[in-house]
């Protein structure tokens, strides 16, 4: 009777066992089944909708859609036209031709009058310091423009060229002493400077002279650009106002960079590519920060290249999505088919922005996976805790 007893309540347990399992598998495959049109990295079918803020008071007044463009031969055609045409930056009052340099406040003057050696004492003392902060021997051009010359006096050579002062100072000798011969020139420029910041390799102020101090020149005096350089992000601020530069762009529509002449108290800036780097995000090799090239152009190709590629494991070539947009700027989100050879040309050719997104989905096996992965340790708690309990 005992005997009998026990195997019935061992079958009553085992059968309530049998029958939670069967509860817990059914329950797995229905949360299964449902996270599988809820787990993360869906693919974008439907154009999301985001907030339109007020512009008064940043209050939300509605919504809107952001539609999703496939990347087309027409959609890199029309990108590359918007490249050549270049924006609505004005460049037109940097340009010009610089001309013989002018003398300003300052500036030394080496002069000399052949024949007549008493006057090589007015240049100063040959044994003073040499530091660099101190000015170089000669007449030094005053606050207020002005020169002071033995038999001559003082002249007004604010704003002259050189030859213009020689003439000057002959004309007024001449009337003491029969065709002195003048010699003028400069021997230490500094009425006028720029300053050079950012990516170059020795930054810092340079002294205008009478080597024209245009864009080039300027950033060869500072060492050229460094290597991570943004060459289509250079700064130029003058007075109140800021100019963008973009040199590789210019290169590629004929223009010289060299048309552009810096002015005293200019400001130079040569920005990093750092800056201006790519977010590849989703099922690629090396996920993180892409940076643009020197010349400030990553193509979509270029960014999934120097992210080691596409992981062919994971990814679902199809759904390879750019999303752009900004602060003040109307969001768009591109959707390249990467299956086939066509779409890796028009990847070639399709240049990203800066501080675009670039996200690969995965495939839907892999979802089901990933998901299924986070629900099996439930599962098996659950079936150990029904086991304990009995």
């Amino acid at each position: 009777m005992c005997q009998i007893t026990k195997s019935v309540n061992k079958d009553g347990v085992t059968h309530a066992i049998v029958q939670r399992v069967r509860t817990l598998g059914l329950l797995t495959t229905f949360a299964m089944l449902a996270a599988c049109s809820i787990v993360p990295g869906e693919r974008m079918v439907q154009p999301p909708t985001l907030p339109v803020s007020n512009a008064d008071d940043g209050t939300a007044t509605g919504a809107q859609q952001v539609p999703i463009t496939d990347i087309t031969l027409a959609t890199v055609q029309q990108a590359q036209q918007s490249y050549v045409q270049g924006d609505a930056n004005d460049l037109t009052p940097l340009f010009g031709d610089a001309g013989p340099y002018k003398l300003g406040a300052g500036d030394v003057l080496q002069i000399t009058v052949w024949d007549h050696p008493e006057l090589n004492a007015a240049l100063g003392n040959p044994t003073a310091s040499t530091r660099p902060s101190d000015a170089a021997l000669g007449f030094i051009v005053d606050h207020d423009g002005n020169l002071q010359f033995p038999y001559v006096g003082t002249l007004h050579v604010a704003g002259d060229t050189v030859e213009q002062v020689q003439r000057k100072i002959y004309t007024n000798l001449s009337k003491l002493m029969v065709k002195p011969q003048v010699t003028v020139r400069v021997a230490s420029f500094r009425s006028a400077q720029i300053y050079i910041d950012g990516e170059v390799r020795t930054p810092g102020s340079q002294s205008i002279n009478d080597i024209p101090m245009t864009l080039t020149e300027a950033i060869n005096r500072a060492g050229g650009f460094s290597p991570t350089a943004d060459q289509s992000h250079v700064v130029i601020v003058r007075n109140d106002k800021t100019y963008y530069v973009n040199v590789a762009q210019m290169l590629h529509n004929n223009q010289n960079p060299s048309k552009i002449v810096l002015k005293n108290g200019d400001i130079l800036r040569i920005e990093a590519r750092e800056d201006y780097g790519v977010y590849l995000m989703g099922e690629v090799n090396k996920p993180g920060t892409v940076l643009p090239m020197r010349n400030g152009k990553l193509s979509l190709a270029d960014a999934i290249s120097q992210a080691g590629s596409i992981n062919n494991g994971t990814a679902d070539a199809k759904e390879l999505y750019v999303i752009r947009g900004g602060p003040g700027l109307k969001p768009q989100v591109y959707h390249l088919d990467a299956t086939s050879p066509v779409s890796m040309l028009l990847a070639n050719q399709f240049e990203l922005e800066p501080k675009d997104i670039v996200y690969l989905d995965a495939g839907g096996l892999v979802r089901f996976s990933r998901v299924l992965n986070l629900l099996l340790p439930l599962v098996n708690a659950g079936l150990t805790a029904a086991v304990v309990t009995k």
